[in-house]
């Protein structure tokens, strides 16, 4: 099922902007007397070359593996990582938490689940409008400010969102916008600000120069990072990882991945796509052993699913046992 949220105002960062979040839910129905179902949402994202249509027609072919007693377990060799094998994966987690009448934390053997500080993305645009836009914000613990811009304006503007927002304490995500050439200087002026992360400030496949020079703060992988086999390459270049369900394929591997994280040394972040709490309640379960938490996408949306997260100030709590899980 397709579904389309509007977004409150426009999203915007440095591949382009959108106005409302298209997502695919996946149900999962007991068959024994269909009165059981587990749901999960995903966000098919261009970028890793996935569309709505790709998505659907991935969850519709397996639909008679599905419907021959495919497991979760056997779902992870059945699809590749990505938005398809998700929704499945997530709705496999809360169809099997209703069967056994368990929550899903219980299930991975993880202790109940706390409300977490969350980050609150400031999309990219001139200097002045972010100021606008932090200093709106500016009483958020955590904000995520949103760069690489082609106009080489970066400094100024994580400059003015400082300024406005003195207290808050600062990620960046360029989202593969800046270059070799201007990386150093940016990375400085990030310094300079106090900022605690920088995310994927190279395109993927082109990073090799994260290895080559000092990284005054910590650099995190997004892009550059999809599922557990793309740790290995890379140590050295980054210090921490985005693990998004989108990106490994569920809840299953974000979990056994954020396990190969922290023995390899990485930080956690916990990201998302903007999307609903559909989508972000199985990611609250990930988000527990994470340094940094980004699952603000319901609040970014014009109206969210009714019974969703709760959100309080710069809280995120875990979903009702009615909602998800």
């Amino acid at each position: 099922m397709t579904e389309r949220w509007p977004i409150a105002g426009t999203f915007r960062i440095s591949r382009g902007a959108k106005t409302e979040a298209v997502v695919v839910v996946a149900e999962l129905a007991e068959l024994a007397d269909g009165q059981m179902s587990g749901r999960g949402e995903c966000v098919p994202y261009a970028r890793y070359g996935e569309s709505v249509a790709s998505v659907t027609a991935a969850i519709e072919a397996i639909r008679p593996r599905l419907a021959a007693g495919l497991t979760r377990q056997d779902l992870q060799s059945a699809m590749p990582p990505g938005a398809a094998r998700n929704a499945l994966d997530c709705a496999f987690w809360d169809l099997e938490a209703k069967r056994s009448g368990k929550r899903v934390y219980e299930l991975t053997g993880l202790g109940a689940p706390r409300p977490l500080t969350t980050a609150f993305t400031i999309s990219i645009a001139g200097p002045a409008e972010m100021a606008k836009a932090a200093a709106t914000a500016s009483g958020r613990t955590l904000l995520k400010i949103k760069l690489g811009s082609a106009d080489g304006d970066d400094a100024a503007r994580i400059a003015a969102v400082r300024a406005a927002a003195p207290k808050a304490t600062l990620i960046v995500d360029a989202n593969e916008g800046w270059t070799e050439q201007n990386l150093a200087g940016h990375l400085a002026a990030c310094a300079q600000a106090g900022i605690v992360l920088v995310e994927q400030p190279l395109p993927e496949g082109q990073d090799q120069a994260l290895a080559g020079i000092p990284r005054p703060i910590p650099v995190c992988a997004d892009e550059s990072a999809h599922d557990r086999r793309s740790l290995p390459a890379l140590q050295g270049k980054y210090d921490a990882v985005n693990i998004k369900l989108d990106k490994t394929g569920g809840l299953t591997e974000a979990l056994a991945m954020a396990a190969d994280c922290q023995k390899s040394g990485f930080a956690v972040m916990a990201g998302c796509m903007v999307a609903t709490s559909l989508a972000m309640a199985p990611a609250v379960l990930l988000a527990q052993s994470a340094r940094f938490v980004d699952l603000d996408g319901p609040l970014l949306l014009a109206k969210d699913r009714d019974g969703g997260l709760r959100y309080l100030d710069s809280l995120v709590y875990p979903p009702d046992a009615g909602f998800w899980g």
